[in-house]
């Protein structure tokens, strides 16, 4: 699977936590998330058609912006073949300025914090 792919499924897992979960009205709210670093590590490959299992944690909520912790598996696995690291700055729509991030947001990524 192309290097692409992953951060596809990566970017997938956040937007439909944030829509689903956080109660973001993705992409069609006055504020946005703006991806502004992303990494990944790759431990093992996943390929087409295996199905692949999404984890999702959160390292770090700050005043306009969010670290997110993705990990993507081989059905049934314990150890991620590949893990994602992907920071959204909550800006305005339409100034692109940052926003302080929505008390909903705030609370839904603070359950996902996960422990040093």
């Amino acid at each position: 699977m192309n290097n692409v792919v992953y951060y596809e499924l990566v970017d997938s897992v956040v937007n439909s936590w944030l829509r689903n979960e956080a109660g973001m009205p993705v992409p069609d709210g006055d504020i946005v998330g703006l991806v502004v670093q992303s990494g990944c590590t790759y431990h093992a490959s996943l390929g087409w058609p295996e199905p692949i299992e999404a984890g999702m944690a959160v390292a770090r909520v700050g005043n306009s912006s969010i670290t997110y912790l993705i990990g993507l598996f081989s059905v049934g696995e314990d150890d991620a073949a590949a893990e994602a690291s992907f920071t959204h700055v909550y800006v305005n729509k339409d100034t692109r300025r940052p926003v302080p991030i929505p008390d909903n947001l705030r609370t839904a990524a603070t359950a996902l914090l996960r422990e040093e």
